[in-house]
């Protein structure tokens, strides 16, 4: 993706500023193909939910892109300070609401270190992926705008 660019304030490199753009289009009953810059992906819903289970459900993605990015500067983190990443693992749990609106209701992350991890890093390393970008979206949450074009 091309974008128009500007200098961050807080680290003088550029950043994009051009909207990241992700297409959703029904296949069929529950699921939906998701195409993010050429990737694509498919959601459903479990049969007790009316769907075919084909597929992870919007808010399984939703965990999984928190644990994946928690997983990912974790493993930046190991390979910036010249530690071995293989083995690192993330586990991710959630709870739904009991009550509307239909929301997560708590989320729980477990990182697995690489065995052999220095005690002396474990507090970085749990510090720098508790830093990531989906986790500090989710503590200060973004303007959302759903529209329906004319």
């Amino acid at each position: 993706m091309t974008g128009t660019t500007a200098q961050s304030p807080l680290t003088d490199r550029p950043r994009l500023t051009d909207p990241h753009r992700i297409e959703v289009v029904h296949v069929e009953r529950d699921a939906y193909a998701v195409d993010v810059r050429g990737h694509h992906l498919q959601v459903d819903q479990p049969p007790e939910a009316g769907g075919t289970d084909t597929a992870p459900t919007p808010t399984e993605l939703f965990a999984a892109s928190l644990a994946t990015c928690v997983a990912f500067y974790a493993g930046r983190y190991l390979h910036r300070h010249g530690l071995p990443g293989s083995g690192l693992r993330v586990r991710a749990e959630f709870t739904m609401a009991a009550d509307r609106p239909a929301r997560v209701a708590s989320l729980r992350l477990v990182i697995v270190p690489p065995p052999g991890l220095p005690e002396g890093r474990r507090a970085a390393l749990l510090a720098v992926a508790s830093h990531c970008t989906v986790h500090n979206t989710l503590r200060r949450p973004p303007e959302i705008d759903i529209e329906l074009e004319p």
